[in-house]
């Protein structure tokens, strides 16, 4: 019996120092697996800044390349607002001239012969017929145009605003498509736009993402088209659903890729534009961002035809 207790007592001291052993291995084995959990968390967070910062950048350079046609789209508002203001201001003694004539005779501090000669005088100096003729016109046309720049203030504002892969809401794609068509108007004014918007369900996503995508693509495409204008550029906006997404369709008219260049067109950095003309940025961005949508691209282009590109959205996120 008592060499039976003893081997048992070994067994179960050995037993419980293999015990102690594994529990020690596994804790510490858990405090490594939770340093490298903090140091991949920390990892991808460190990329996500690193991906905002390019986003903002490619933004900062297509804003640098609209910047003169931006300019021109603001100044012609802009000028003919301060045209008819400057109007008004020439006629502004004339209007404060009779309504203050209007109190005095309604108040009864003037007679109707003063009053009727006190308006002939001031007709002598400012002809009524042509105050009256322009005035709600001007007044008019100063209101749309300063809100014409109101808009264009507002998309630039839109565009600008940095992006994080938080701000998703439920939106329609079609937003996107009409924020990034006011913004380059300018540029695609020598472009026959055509667009096909079908009504579509609200889906969850980065309207911030959205706009950029569609602004990256109808840049490409215009730089497609701008080598050989000659022919004339026509480029297609088409937005229906398929299937179970959402397809975002850019066709234009332009100069295709070759087998090559369609490889290596999401590569960071590549781009077939002369040195200084583009960050080679803007299709890596547009992958990325289409990515984080749960969607993919499809690409079809034949040199000297032109090309088609399809953004696929998840209806479901």
């Amino acid at each position: 019996m008592d060499g039976s207790d003893g081997n048992f007592e070994r067994a179960f001291l050995n037993e419980q120092k293999l015990r102690l052993a594994a529990e020690q291995l596994l804790k510490d084995k858990s405090s490594v697996l939770v340093a490298i959990n903090n140091e991949l968390q920390k990892k991808v967070a460190d990329l996500e800044h690193q991906q905002m910062l390019f986003v903002q950048t490619e933004k900062m350079a297509t804003l640098g390349t609209l910047s003169a046609g931006v300019a021109h789209e603001i100044n012609t508002p802009l000028a003919y607002a301060m045209s008819n203001v400057e109007s008004l201001q020439n006629a502004s003694p004339l209007l404060v001239a009779l309504l203050k004539l209007n109190e005095q005779y309604l108040n009864n501090e003037i007679k109707e012969s003063r009053f009727k000669h006190e308006i002939d005088i001031l007709n002598l100096q400012y002809p009524y017929a042509w105050i009256y003729n322009n005035l709600q016109g001007q007044i008019n046309d100063s209101v749309e145009g300063l809100k014409r720049i109101k808009q264009i203030v507002h998309d630039l504002l839109n565009f600008a605003h940095p992006t994080s892969s938080q701000d998703k809401q439920l939106a329609d794609v079609t937003t996107g498509a009409n924020n990034a068509l006011r913004l380059l108007s300018s540029k695609l004014k020598l472009c026959e736009i055509k667009t096909r918007f079908e009504p579509l369900p609200l889906i969850w996503c980065n309207l911030s993402s959205i706009n950029q995508i569609f602004v990256n693509l109808l840049m490409n495409a215009w730089q497609a088209c701008e080598l050989d204008l000659e022919k004339g550029c026509i480029i297609e906006v088409n937005i229906f659903v398929l299937h179970t997404n959402i397809c975002i369709e850019i066709k234009d008219n332009g100069c295709g890729m070759n087998e090559d260049t369609i490889a290596h067109m999401f590569d960071p950095f590549y781009t077939t534009k002369e040195v200084g003309k583009g960050t080679g940025m803007g299709m890596t961005l547009v992958y990325a961002m289409v990515s984080d949508h749960g969607g993919k691209i499809e690409v079809n282009s034949t040199l000297g035809t032109g090309t088609t590109i399809r953004c696929l959205l998840p209806l479901k996120g």
